[in-house]
């Protein structure tokens, strides 16, 4: 779940909606094609929806997909379904960084990659790509408001932009019935990030339909997201001061003299153009450039340098560096339109009734930031039944980095209790202590699934020895280099 970059009607949950007769009427069959980065030839198909639900006469949208065929020709029944994060990305565009954790498992079994409505090539709610802004102007508060308003204003001119009907219990329901076109008869589900809410929500409304899932970096649909940033990301950076107590003793001081010297006048180059850049850093831009590094412990191993460098020296360019670093590629891009259709219809409503306490230094900053956001964003309503995880029907692995910044075990802990409650048997958390935002291409985590999805029966699925993740180790700090003083011995 992406920091700055970062959901519903009530619906007629009838059996009919959605269903096999509408599926198969309005079905383009499988076309061969090729992705971006995926060198093999793949097949794609569409699958038209309503827009609004409880209309199926009106707005009509495309959902699109991509099917990647078992490996040998005795396949299994079941596919494995890949839920995108974000909220806001294409699965289809991530396939290409995926579909190597899953090679084990494509052998005997399909892996299909829907593009979720409002993101990719299904109804898409793309905002203009800011990343070659100004990094201030990326950053800074008042210009963001001003993009998402100018962005909404122009996407509800959209055939289909009303923006109410992008929402987590609808797009479960596409995917519901993209299973049914494709004569899946239950899905292996597999959601990282925002995907694990998708997930936990199909699983909510077609249980049957379901043969396991795996959820990673659980956001669970009670978490409030705005809120548990702060806390969340406190607690993730606490962690990464304290585990270089060693190699930077003065971390913790030179972070507080860091906050305490804002707001300052500040010169960095651009990364990728060494073009010098002049702007003022006041304690939110901060905030928000330090965490995007936090969600990969490899980047994170750079930023007690770039903090030191920062607060004793007065380089910037180390931990500007690290932001826009973090995320690149198109696979990574949000759909920022689908992504504030989701969480103002989901999670704002609800920041006033959030008991997560704000981190010490992270305050507000988020929960203000999506409460203007969503302000004036239309907003989907959202059945109470949304916000409750039953017990689980099927096996479930749920996955949690202890460095994660966003979605740390703590939330995974609360939904593998409610999914256990009366089967314990059916849910294994596994806690990677040393990871970030996502665990599953960590080591031998995908082994882990693979064992777990392509176990026989229910009770051979769990529980995984999970012993080979638990003991990898965190990145070690980056130290810079440090050049030998003339005349100094070698």
């Amino acid at each position: 779940m992406r920091d700055w970059r970062g959901r519903l009607l009530a619906l007629l949950m009838t059996a009919g909606l959605g269903g096999t007769a509408m599926a198969a009427a309005t079905t383009a069959p499988l076309k061969p094609c090729r992705v971006d980065g995926i060198p093999n030839e793949l097949q794609c198909g569409s699958l038209q929806r309503p827009l609004d639900p409880a209309r199926p006469d009106g707005v009509k949208i495309d959902i699109h997909y991509l099917v990647v065929p078992a490996m040998a020709r005795n396949k299994l029944p079941d596919a494995v379904l890949m839920l995108a994060g974000g909220p806001g990305q294409s699965a289809i565009n991530v396939a290409s960084r995926v579909l190597p954790r899953l090679s084990r498992l494509n052998n005997r079994r399909d892996l299909v990659f829907i593009d979720q409505r409002g993101t990719g090539r299904s109804a898409p709610l793309d905002c203009p790509d800011d990343s070659k802004l100004p990094i201030a102007e990326q950053l800074e508060p008042a210009a963001q408001m001003r993009r998402i308003d100018a962005c909404r204003a122009k996407l509800e001119k959209l055939p289909y932009g009303d923006l109410r009907f992008f929402t987590t219990t609808i797009a479960m329901q596409d995917m519901d019935a993209v299973r049914q076109a494709l004569g899946v008869p239950q899905w292996d589900l597999i959601g990282g990030s925002y995907g694990t809410r998708a997930a936990l929500e199909y699983l909510r409304q077609f249980p049957a339909q379901v043969r396991r899932t795996v959820i990673d970096g659980v956001a669970p649909p009670d978490m409030v997201l705005p809120a548990s940033f702060s806390p969340d990301t406190q607690a993730a950076l606490d962690k990464l001061i304290e585990a270089n107590a060693k190699a930077f003793p003065g971390l913790r001081a030179d972070w507080q003299k860091l906050l305490a010297s804002l707001p300052r006048q500040v010169t960095v180059a651009r990364p990728l153009t060494g073009a010098a850049e002049h702007f003022t850093v006041d304690r939110g831009l901060l905030l928000r450039a330090v965490r995007p590094p936090l969600y990969q412990p490899a980047l994170a191993a750079a930023l007690p340098a770039a903090i030191h460098a920062a607060a004793t020296e007065g380089r910037f360019e180390g931990l500007f560096g690290l932001t826009t670093a973090f995320g690149g590629g198109k696979g990574m891009k949000l759909a920022m339109g689908m992504h504030f259709s989701v969480i103002c219809a989901e999670d704002a409503p609800r920041i006033g009734q959030a008991t997560d306490a704000p981190g010490t230094d992270f305050g507000r900053v988020d929960a203000e930031m999506y409460a203007r956001a969503c302000r004036d964003w239309p907003r989907g309503e959202v059945p109470p039944e949304f916000y409750k995880v039953p017990p689980a029907p099927s096996p479930v692995l749920v996955m949690s980095g202890g460095a994660d910044p966003a979605t740390p075990p703590r939330h995974g802990e609360r939904v593998a209790k409610a999914l256990a409650a009366g089967h314990p048997e059916r849910v294994q958390h596994l806690v990677v202590p040393e990871s970030g935002h996502g665990v599953m291409a960590v080591g031998c985590v995908r082994d882990i699934v693979f064992r777990f999805i392509d176990a026989k029966s229910a009770a051979d699925a769990l529980p995984q020895d999970s012993a080979c993740a638990t003991r990898i180790p965190r990145p070690v700090a980056f130290q810079p280099v440090q050049s030998t003083p003339e005349g100094a011995a070698q």
